[in-house]
């Protein structure tokens, strides 16, 4: 049987929902990195030692973890158009509050809201995935919107820079502010919804092939509780917190370990720090292409996301355990850069997993579960990291402890996930052949 085309609509719906959300991602990811591209000067301004720095990079990641369960479930419930538009105008204004702390407990205050604001981000563009692309265009485009967060810090480092060099840490904070609050208003005017497009008999056919029957009801609190209670959830978390804390390893403390272990100057950590983020641009793009390869060629849309996922997370453990080690300032960066395109490897086809991997009613909720179990690793990171360099003024011991987790996320990930998750109306252990062929 033929495989069902898009029609040029759906194909300009696609091209459109994907520049937003790259967009967005990228301003998403810049508001994050204001603060590690700023730590030097605002550690002097407001007197905070490194560990006080790592509490405050850890208190945005620590709201945005906790602020998943229920954003993954009001986005399956209430859409992605308006959760999106809210999480945007949320976190800018947060960022533009940035600029006008005057102490420690004012900064944390600002960087919570900022957590709590991007929390909907990431489970939104799941949905939006599931919504508008059919199963075996699901990994691309999932490579294409998840190269944002990497393409933003790219960015973020020499763009941020410029802007604090030339106009002081709180003007940055202001002026990124108010780019967010543009994007909220571009957002909501443009995106729809497939329930707000009249959309054709062909294009549901389209959107919703290769897919196993769908609930149309909206999820419920039942729905949502009952993903607890597989495997798959539960290797989803684990292998996620793996991927994102080694990633927050390096979004926090990036320009300071350049700074504070290979010496260079700011100008120099402005320039430097953003070549690893273009290489998870790349590692971004290629995993998602990598799934939806193997699924054309008869893997299942499980084990294609499940495969590169976990020998990704293995070879970051290697590398970060080189970059570690080496007294060389360019073998030290060229490592960075290779576990920074495979922990983009890894972040794709974990996303990628989510569509597939639940009913289609839960899909944003189970985005969020696991953006939720990756982000507590990416709270404890800096807070870790800081706290280690503090006692041992080296990075060394903590790339190595990332490496650790890295390894042992990456078995729970294989063993855990298997097959995909039931709908509620369906049996809820499916049968040994569905098993064996999902896993």
């Amino acid at each position: 049987m033929a495989e069902l085309a898009a029609t040029p609509r759906i194909r300009s719906i696609q091209r459109t929902v994907l520049t937003l959300l790259v967009v967005s991602g990228a301003v998403n990811y810049i508001d994050r990195a204001t603060l590690a591209v700023a730590n030097p000067l605002i550690s002097k301004d407001l007197g905070l030692s490194f560990s006080d720095m790592g509490l405050l990079l850890s208190a945005f990641l620590w709201s945005y973890a906790f602020c998943q369960l229920p954003a993954g479930a009001l986005v399956d419930r209430l859409g992605p158009r308006l959760m999106m538009t809210a999480s945007l105008a949320t976190w800018s204004l947060a960022q533009a509050l940035g600029g006008l702390v005057g102490g420690f407990s004012s900064f944390f205050g600002a960087r919570l809201l900022l957590g709590m604001g991007e929390a909907p981000t990431f489970p939104t563009c799941a949905r939006i995935t599931r919504d508008w692309f059919n199963v075996r265009g699901r990994g691309g485009a999932t490579g294409i919107w998840n190269c944002s967060s990497t393409l933003g810090t790219a960015i973020s480092v020499p763009l941020l820079t410029f802007l604090m060099l030339n106009f002081g840490w709180r003007a940055m904070f202001a002026i990124m502010g108010a780019v967010g609050l543009l994007m909220a208003v571009l957002f909501y005017s443009i995106h729809r919804d497939p329930a707000q497009v009249d959309l054709s008999a062909e294009e549901r056919a389209y959107l919703a092939d290769g897919d196993p029957p769908a609930s149309a009801s909206p999820v419920t609190w039942q729905d949502w509780r009952r993903l607890f209670g597989f495997r798959t959830t539960w290797g989803m978390l684990c292998g996620y917190f793996g991927t994102i804390y080694v990633t927050w390893i390096y979004n926090a403390w990036l320009p300071r370990y350049l700074e504070h272990e290979r010496h260079f100057s700011i100008s120099k950590t402005g320039m430097i720090a953003a070549v690893p983020f273009l290489f998870g641009v790349v590692g971004s793009i290629s995993g998602g292409r990598f799934a939806d390869w193997l699924v054309r060629r008869g893997v299942s849309p499980m084990r294609s996301r499940k495969l590169p996922m976990a020998g990704s997370l293995v070879l970051t453990a290697c590398f970060t355990t080189l970059a570690a080690l080496t007294p060389s300032d360019t073998l030290a960066i060229l490592c960075i850069s290779i576990s920074l395109f495979l922990l983009y490897v890894s972040s794709t086809t974990a996303w990628a997993m989510a569509p597939v991997a639940a009913p289609a009613n839960c899909t944003a909720s189970l985005g969020a579960m696991q953006n939720f179990g990756g982000y507590l690793g990416g709270a404890l990171a800096p807070t870790v990291t800081g706290m280690i360099v503090q006692t041992t003024d080296s990075f060394a011991l903590a790339l190595l402890v990332g490496a650790a987790i890295a390894l042992v996320a990456a078995g729970g990930y294989y063993a855990l996930v298997g097959a995909p998750i039931p709908a509620s109306d369906s049996p809820a252990i499916p049968s040994p052949q569905i098993r064996a062929r999902a896993a």
